[in-house]
């Protein structure tokens, strides 16, 4: 499938979607793929924000743009192997069946399906700025993505056991 036809399938069942990517292989490059889709979405989603930012400061957007690149693009990929490392030691600890490919897997398809809420984000940030609505929507993204996330670390234990 598709990774747009996949990531609107999450929407309905991200174990179903977890399963599915699992039984392809465990293979890195998809992974890394998933991962780095992500960073770029999350870059791209920051500049309307940006944006509007270096317009009421004066500050120069180009600058402003290069540092959310530089994170975005370069250090959170790295932050975010560690985070799925760290999940897969904890539930190791815990007990739980899973790998730690699953977890990495996990981890990045759910940052990657859940970017069109994400994208709103930025939107919303550009468009509107600070408040109610921004803190809505940034509410709506991690609650989508935890659910992502749990149901997805789920399906990659099913079958590791």
């Amino acid at each position: 499938m598709p990774v747009t036809a996949d990531i609107s399938a999450t929407y309905r069942g991200p174990g179903r979607v977890m399963r599915r990517l699992l039984a392809m292989g465990a293979r890195e490059d998809r992974a890394l793929a998933f991962l780095m889709g992500f960073c770029v979405i999350a870059f791209v989603a920051q500049l309307p924000r940006l944006a509007r930012d270096a317009h009421l400061t004066g500050e120069d957007l180009s600058m402003m743009m290069a540092g959310a690149l530089m994170g975005s693009v370069f250090i959170l990929p790295l932050v975010l192997y560690l985070v799925a490392g760290l999940t897969y030691l904890v539930r190791r600890a815990l007990g739980r069946p899973g790998t730690s490919f699953g977890a990495r897997l996990a981890l990045f398809w759910s940052l990657l399906a859940s970017t069109p809420l994400l994208l709103l984000y930025g939107l919303v940030g550009g468009f509107v700025g600070p408040g109610p609505a921004l803190q809505g929507v940034g509410l709506v993204w991690v609650l989508i993505f935890l659910w992502f996330w749990i149901a997805s670390l789920r399906a990659s234990g099913e079958g590791a056991a």
